[in-house]
């Protein structure tokens, strides 16, 4: 019983500090799939440059 309780505040850690990381990548300005374009962004749905 103990340990399915730390097993789960284990995840939600991990999950907070995932979605942590992203909100301050997002703020900096950079992304998941940065530089996958590879400067043509017309085929890029990553970017969002059409």
């Amino acid at each position: 019983m103990l340990a399915d309780i730390l097993i789960c505040l284990v995840l939600i850690a991990i999950v907070i500090s995932v979605v942590h990381s992203l909100i301050k990548n997002k703020k900096q300005g950079k992304s998941l799939c940065s530089g996958s374009c590879s400067g043509n962004c017309s085929h890029c749905s990553c970017c969002g440059h059409k």
